[in-house]
């Protein structure tokens, strides 16, 4: 299983704006077919006065489905945020691979 995290640093001055893009956006990564769920994130961190940072965790269904999201649909989507917020959100991506997953259950 591989998890595609996308990291975005966000200027605070269109934190809100941009708060409200990416809970639209999200959904239009996963209408691609290539992912199974996703999860969006606050990064706790001290952040430098004016910034936010969030992190967006989606789950492919494969190596080969994340591969043809590159292909087919990365760019465009990317496109659509370049756009919209330019320089004031920086994002950088990184790939994750599942070795193993635990839970707790609770009686």
């Amino acid at each position: 299983m591989i998890i595609y995290n996308v990291t975005s640093n966000i200027d605070a001055s269109i934190h809100n704006h941009w708060l409200v893009w990416i809970k639209e956006h999200i959904p239009h990564v996963l209408a691609t077919g290539h992912f199974t769920e996703a999860k969006l994130t606050k990064v706790l961190i001290k952040e430098q006065e004016g910034s936010v940072t969030y992190s967006v965790q989606y789950r492919a269904k494969s190596r080969e489905a994340l591969d043809n999201y590159y292909k087919n649909d990365a760019d465009k989507l990317r496109q659509e945020g370049l756009k919209k917020f330019g320089e004031k959100v920086l994002a950088f991506r990184t790939e994750l691979e599942v070795i193993d997953e635990y839970s707790v259950k609770i009686h």
